[in-house]
């Protein structure tokens, strides 16, 4: 099992930067898949990126594709997601989730994901 704490969210204005932390505890981390997920109020949890475990090369959506980075600190358990040209329409709560039996075709699904952060919201002012 693996607990999962964000941090890192807040206000910018728009084409501003964050970067997400996304901390997690519990033996093994390298062999996790890692996403990053963003909800805003009223709609369905939606993909950001992901890292497959043993894997170093990111998947994106389109949307966020040329402006976030994701990568992963094995030894210091940590994920994080560098934003970079923020928009209005990036504003939501941020989430973190893990999972050791993912399928690649399974990323962009939230409702394959095992374990979840509590979110941290960002907040990009037009």
């Amino acid at each position: 099992q693996v607990q999962l704490v964000e941090s890192g969210g807040g206000w910018v204005p728009a084409g501003g930067s964050l970067r997400l932390s996304c901390k997690a505890s519990g033996s093994t981390f390298n062999s996790y898949h890692i996403g990053w997920f963003r909800q805003t109020p009223g709609n369905e949890r939606e993909f950001v990126a992901a890292m497959r475990a043993f894997n170093s090369n990111p998947y994106y959506a389109d949307s966020v594709k040329g402006r976030f980075t994701m990568s992963r600190d094995n030894a210091k358990t940590t994920v994080y997601l560098q934003m970079n040209s923020l928009k209005a329409e990036d504003t939501a709560v941020y989430y973190c989730a893990a999972d050791r039996q993912l399928i690649l075709s399974s990323l962009r699904r939230p409702s394959q994901w095992d374990y979840w952060g509590q979110g941290t919201q960002v907040t990009v002012s037009s």
